[in-house]
């Protein structure tokens, strides 16, 4: 029965999800259930792209990369894939009407990581954080606003910023891998390997200001997804701060993260202040 197959599928978009993200899982557990699973299947798509040119180094990335963009092509024209991950990702794109210039462009973004190490402008910098975390902020709004266009016309600006913020918190938390792993440099105009307080200080204004014009949209996001979006916006800032806290060198030296502990007392003052009406 389809209805069976369709069942893995979510079921391993679900896996994918709390394997790959304890924060991202935490916050998708905060949504509406009659959301939750389609979040599940945006994040297990990208997060797929995303291990092909981040981890596959041993293999073709490239022949991976191609493999799997021409079966999600396929998969969305079928409207069915024997690939669980994107069986799950077509239902998404079908039920909330998500245009093809959203995973077309994330896909571009993902592309770039196979060969691309250095971001050279703003504008190469900015064309990539648009494809590569933007527009999943943008398939996420579909969802969120579940066909509403005038919802997702007032508030798609803001799930910009928010992609934009999450991507460059992850940029400077992978300093280290990014760099010296993978030899890519995202921020334009900035010598990672002698990263000074001031270069550091740079990058974090623009992050918060980033945020801050994220939250605006959040506290106007329709029930269903409020508290798990504002859960995710409160542990990239929590994750934020302690970066801004960190001395460069140690940054570059290091993964800085949130542990689980700090990430369970957000969650609860966080649904104290939701409950509160204070968000």
């Amino acid at each position: 029965m389809k209805l069976i197959f369709d069942t893995v599928s979510y079921s391993c978009s679900k896996i994918v999800t709390n394997s790959y993200s304890t924060s991202f899982s935490l916050a998708s557990k905060m949504l509406s259930g009659s959301i939750r699973q389609d979040i599940y299947n945006i994040y297990g798509f990208v997060r797929f792209a995303d291990e092909i040119v981040d981890t596959f180094h041993k293999y073709d990335k490239e022949r991976l990369f191609n493999d799997f963009e021409q079966e999600m092509y396929r998969g969305i024209q079928d409207k069915i894939s024997l690939n669980p991950i994107i069986n799950s990702f077509q239902k998404t794109v079908h039920q909330y009407n998500i245009p093809p210039e959203l995973y077309e462009a994330f896909m571009s973004s993902m592309r770039l990581d196979l060969h691309k190490t250095k971001y050279l402008t703003d504008q190469e910098y900015k064309e990539y954080i648009y494809g590569s975390a933007d527009v999943v902020g943008l398939m996420c709004l579909k969802v969120f606003v579940n066909g509403d266009q005038a919802k997702y016309d007032e508030l798609k600006q803001s799930a910009m910023y928010l992609g934009s913020a999450f991507q460059k918190v992850n940029f400077l938390r992978d300093l280290k891998s990014d760099h010296e792993v993978l030899d890519r440099s995202y921020f334009p105009n900035i010598d990672l390997s002698q990263l000074n307080e001031g270069a550091k200080s740079k990058i974090i204004k623009e992050i918060e200001e980033d945020f801050d014009n994220a939250l605006k949209g959040i506290l106007k996001l329709p029930v269903e997804a409020k508290f798990g979006v504002y859960m995710a916006y409160v542990y990239y800032k929590k994750l934020l701060n302690k970066l801004k806290k960190t001395p460069s060198l140690e940054i570059k030296n290091t993964r800085i993260r949130v542990s689980n502990y700090q990430k369970i007392q957000l969650l609860a003052k966080s649904y104290f202040d939701y409950q509160l009406n204070l968000i």
